[in-house]
């Protein structure tokens, strides 16, 4: 039985009348990439700070590896942390900012020296290192954190946000440059975001939250064919799955769910209206309306539909997902 790296049993933190966390337990995997996801306020960055030991839980236990830490301060949990401000010491070096947390532990000035060389070549830093962090880029400077991070040699590492204050195409390279990092070192990382395409791209393990609690707990591809509930088939996708009332097409009581990429634009199916148009380049999103339900439908390449165009569309039985309406639960 392989050992979980980290394990939340019954955790809550409730604030005043709040509960920011309520009763989540989830377990992830050694060497496992895990993302805490959700919308702004679902309690993502809150279970990372309880993970950590920077707020004190309410109720539940947490475990790293067979240790119950749920008492133990930050510095006892053998883990690292990247936040989403980088919080680099401006007046140091980025030597000095790498070095630092194992200078504050009374790590010998040799082990130091190998440590930051390792890391430092690990990261393409090798060149930067006498530098100030205002003397560099976005991305250096995100490289300095996780260098900080990954110098400490824990084998669970922590990210807040770590990318939110990069640009598009930035945020796309240092997804990958993480990803690669945390297979070639073979550490376990809890990575918290709001987007979709982070956790999509990036994750073994996708914990989807929602007002406090765990919507749906699996990998990506589970998450994406096959939603446990409505909030997740409406929050994963990109544009999200269209889950609407069709009479005819689901029964009573019953919401239809249909992937904006599994709609065909043909002469079968349901009778609708094109309202836009937006070309990306490799395909389009077009917005369409049946009666009074909105549908968007992903087409490849251009497409030239003036609005209020007529159109039938249509789609395959096995691309349908039906969800109960008044629970919002999976139904098939």
């Amino acid at each position: 039985m392989r050992l979980s790296a980290i394990s939340l049993r019954g955790v809550s933190k409730v604030w005043g009348s709040a509960r920011a966390v309520d009763n989540i337990s989830f377990e992830a995997a050694a060497g496992r990439f895990v993302v805490l996801l959700g919308p702004s306020g679902c309690g993502k960055s809150t279970t990372l700070r309880l993970i950590a030991g920077l707020d004190d839980v309410s109720a539940g236990r947490v475990f790293i590896g067979d240790r119950d830490v749920t008492q133990a301060p930050p510095a006892k949990r053998g883990i690292a942390m990247v936040f989403q401000s980088y919080a680099l010491f401006p007046h140091l070096s980025v030597a000095e900012n790498i070095e630092f947390g194992l200078k504050v532990r009374g790590v010998g000035a040799a082990e130091r020296a190998q440590r930051l060389a390792r890391v430092a070549a690990l990261l393409g830093l090798d060149k930067l290192l006498r530098r100030r962090p205002a003397q560099l880029s976005g991305g250096q400077q995100q490289r300095v954190a996780l260098g900080r991070a990954i110098i400490a040699e824990a084998p669970l590492c922590l990210m807040d946000e770590p990318l939110s204050n990069l640009d598009a195409q930035l945020r796309q390279e240092m997804r990958r440059e993480i990803r690669a990092l945390q297979r070639k070192l073979g550490i376990t990382m809890i990575y918290v975001t709001h987007d979709q395409t982070e956790a999509m791209t990036m994750a073994d393990q996708v914990i989807l939250l929602r007002d406090g609690r765990i919507e749906q707990d699996g990998t990506p591809e589970a998450l994406y064919n096959r939603p446990a509930t409505a909030f997740t088939a409406r929050f994963i996708g990109t544009p999200p799955m269209n889950v609407v009332s069709l009479p005819g097409h689901a029964p009573a009581g019953q919401w239809l769910g249909v992937r904006p990429e599994d709609i065909r634009i043909d002469g079968a199916g349901i009778d609708a209206v094109v309202e836009s148009v937006e070309y990306l380049g490799a395909d389009s999103i077009v917005a369409c309306r049946a009666g009074p339900e909105a549908i968007t439908v992903r087409v490849p390449r251009a497409v030239d539909y003036a609005a209020g165009k007529a159109v039938r569309l249509s789609w395959d039985p096995g691309a349908a997902h039906r969800f109960d309406a008044a629970t919002g639960l999976r139904s098939n």
